[in-house]
């Protein structure tokens, strides 16, 4: 299916990819659509100056690094905590490495530090979501 075909289907939805790179697009949208990867956090101050941020029950259409779709998500919670705070439980969900929290921890530091806001106690916007359909 095509992106409008997946909209007509799911409004509303917003299409995007995972990470920062194409390459980060096909890695994390290819666990999403596996099952593996059940969750993402974001920035929370960059989440609360989105025109329409993200709420439980938003659909989103998951592309890959050339823009394609892969699967539907639909998310169901959302929850406030600061990097230095996410546990094993959290870090595991976004299913990514060897789940463990030292790999979501050097990851996620990394990531935050080419987007330019990194800090040891930065407030994350935690999203829980649950694949609807794979494309």
């Amino acid at each position: 299916m095509t992106v409008d075909e997946l909209q007509q289907k799911y409004p509303g939805a917003r299409a995007w990819g995972f990470g920062d790179s194409p390459h980060m697009a096909d890695e994390l949208g290819a666990l999403v659509a596996h099952g593996a990867k059940r969750a993402t956090c974001s920035d929370y101050h960059a989440w609360r100056q989105d025109a329409d941020p993200t709420l439980p029950g938003d659909y989103h259409i998951i592309l890959n690094g050339a823009g394609e779709p892969l699967c539907v998500i639909r998310t169901h919670t959302l929850r406030l905590v600061n990097f230095c705070d996410v546990t094993e439980q959290l870090a595991a969900l976004e299913g990514e490495g060897d789940l463990s929290l030292a790999y979501w921890r050097n990851e996620h530091e990394a990531f935050f530090t080419r987007a330019s806001c990194f800090s040891p106690d930065m407030p994350l916007m935690f999203e829980e979501f649950e694949l609807t359909e794979r494309c």
